[in-house]
């Protein structure tokens, strides 16, 4: 019998990879027999990138680059020789939390150490760059990554502008003459899980900007910039910016990605499956276990659970889920295709208890499940 773990993390508990030694060793104190094939996921949010690594088996590549306000600090990506494949986070050089809430100012903040951390793998030899853009501490359009890659925005003096969201309206001209040589060698692959558009009340700035420190006044101006800047970018790039799904992302990093990277943006959770090469994978599996820290409808909207049970609905695989909490109804567990389902929160005596020995827990549900299910299989 053949069973995949996938799961994502349990936030503050447990790794998708504790996760997955605590299944195993529960499944196999039960049924030695068992084929188990550990995948753990992620969905582009904190932890992706040891997740990411279980799969790229990379280095970490430490760099110095620009903070979003221009001061240097040091950042990490991973980056795979073999297979000339990077990961980079965006928060690594560009993102809040490099900075204390009361710094959070994104109307003078930049992307620019985002691009540096890309021109640094073009370097070391990268053919595909992964980008996750969560976390930005920016709403500069990506103006800033794009000027470390040698793109130059111009005013109608054609002096350079600094690359920052307050300037965008400014903008008057691309200047794509001294773009990176290397840029039009790499695939870039983007980790993208929101479909805001650029600008407009679901844009970037009306949408996220106040949470990175930005006021009524300066929302404002930065959607005018966002929606000014939109109408270089057609011209330029002949792409209608509010045509793209998720070209709001990251105070406009989507759409960046998109015409300065010729990126494609993909939901994160998407990209590590294929990174982990997960439907083949899961190929003659006779179930899958996965789970996350809590179920509930956000389930639904681009997280590591939803991914899995797209795949065993391909495949008609059986579907377990051993979460943290669950918050939705059985009918509401059988209609989105989860057989059995189980938490921690039902076997302990409090909240501190699930979060110090959720491992233990884990390892328990699995148990309880060989139990229930796999043994009454192998019986048939």
């Amino acid at each position: 019998m053949k069973i995949v773990l996938a799961p994502d993390k349990f936030k503050n508990s447990l790794s998708s990879l504790e996760f997955c030694l605590a299944v195993s060793e529960g499944l196999k104190s039960m049924i030695p027999n068992l084929e188990i094939v550990k995948t753990p996921l992620a969905d582009g949010g904190d932890g992706t990138i040891e997740v990411v690594n279980y799969y790229l088996n990379g280095n970490e590549v430490r760099v110095m680059v620009n903070n979003p306000f221009f001061q240097s600090v040091q950042a990490v990506y991973l980056f795979s020789k073999p297979t000339k494949t990077a990961f980079i986070e965006m928060a690594e050089a560009s993102g809040l939390k490099l900075l204390s809430p009361e710094d959070y100012d994104c109307k003078n903040a930049t992307s620019f150490g985002t691009g540096e951390m890309i021109a640094d793998a073009i370097a070391k030899g990268s053919t595909k760059i992964i980008l996750g853009i969560g976390g930005s501490a920016t709403n500069d359009c990506g103006i800033g990554m794009a000027s470390a890659l040698g793109y130059r925005f111009l005013d109608s003096n054609t002096e350079e502008v600094k690359p920052v969201g307050t300037n965008l309206s400014k903008i008057e001209f691309i200047d794509v003459s001294k773009v990176h040589p290397g840029l039009h060698k790499v695939d870039f692959q983007v980790a993208c899980d929101v479909t805001n558009p650029l600008y407009g009340d679901q844009g970037a700035a009306y949408i996220y900007a106040a949470q990175k420190g930005a006021s009524w006044q300066d929302i404002r101006m930065l959607d005018k910039g966002l929606s000014d800047f939109s109408k270089i970018i057609e011209e330029v790039f002949h792409v209608n910016p509010q045509s793209v799904k998720g070209a709001g992302a990251a105070g406009g990093m989507g759409i960046a990605s998109k015409v300065f990277l010729k990126g494609e943006l993909k939901p994160g959770i998407e990209l590590i499956k294929n990174l982990a090469q997960f439907d083949e994978k899961i190929r003659g599996a006779d179930w899958i276990i996965t789970g996350e820290g809590k179920l509930d409808s956000q389930t639904l909207s681009g997280k590591a659970i939803q991914g899995v049970l797209d795949s065993a609905k391909a495949q008609s695989i059986k579907v377990a889920a051993f979460c943290g909490a669950i918050d939705i109804s059985n009918e509401e567990l059988t209609n989105l295709g989860i057989d059995y389902a189980d938490s921690v929160i039902e076997k302990v005596k409090s909240l501190n208890d699930a979060m110090e020995n959720s491992y233990n827990y884990v390892k328990l549900m699995a148990e309880e499940f060989a139990l229930s299910f796999l043994r009454k299989q192998e019986s048939i």
